[in-house]
């Protein structure tokens, strides 16, 4: 066996019938002895790939990478289905898992609160405003925080007052401008130059409502987003 077929890589989907790709477009022949499991399963998947050589099948498409599943010795992979499925009917995993998926489903609750909290926060609107500035957080929090929203929201990376800054200008992006029916020319930087022009008339909008002045007519973007 080849080194390439003792290790755990990435691949690309191949061109002809027992093929795959390397990341670089050479071809490479699936072993014969080997079948392909499909995702779905994580706990499957990583035992799959710890115990030797296996492919990973992924596809790039918008800048986001998706498998079409995992390639490695049948044999091995029949072994790990079977005692995955044997794990699944055991009430002690069940009862594990029940209580990891309340955890995180707590868990989960509570950044969502802190999250809206902290969009509140960063809006700072003017005491007149405050019930407006509660729908909007919450507005941006169901919006962002879901996992798998793909949002700043979901990022580890920075701290949460930026985070909540950058969902709410992103939220206001998509809300309150025209932003999804431009054409933007394809050119390098033209998609932000076009984001930070946007990001700077949102923060003049929201900082109409910092002051006491009069705000909140129905021509306002803010409330024709909410409404």
């Amino acid at each position: 066996m080849s080194k390439t077929n003792q290790e755990a890589i990435e691949v690309r989907p191949g061109e002809e019938d027992g093929y795959v790709s390397s990341l670089e477009g050479k071809p490479m022949k699936i072993p014969a002895d080997w079948g392909l499991l499909p995702p779905g399963d994580a706990a499957l998947s990583r035992r799959v790939k710890m115990e030797g050589p296996s492919w990973t099948v992924v596809e790039f498409k918008r800048r986001k990478k998706f498998s079409h599943g995992i390639f490695a010795p049948a044999d091995r992979i029949e072994r790990l289905k079977a005692e995955r499925e044997a794990e699944k009917n055991d009430p002690a995993y069940l009862k594990k898992l029940n209580a990891g998926r309340s955890r995180r489903a707590k868990a989960e609750k509570a950044y969502a609160e802190e999250f809206e909290q902290a969009v509140f926060q960063f809006l700072d609107f003017y005491e007149e405003h405050l019930e407006l500035a509660n729908q909007i957080a919450k507005a941006v929090a169901e919006h962002a925080v879901p996992v798998g929203s793909g949002t700043v929201a979901r990022t580890q990376r920075i701290p949460i007052e930026q985070r909540a800054e950058s969902a709410m200008i992103a939220w206001m992006r998509h809300q309150t401008t025209a932003y999804d029916h431009m054409t933007i020319p394809r050119e390098k930087g033209a998609r932000r130059e076009v984001r930070r022009m946007l990001a700077k008339e949102s923060r003049r909008l929201l900082q109409d409502y910092r002051s006491s002045g009069q705000q909140g007519s129905k021509d306002c973007p803010l409330l024709r987003a909410l409404g």
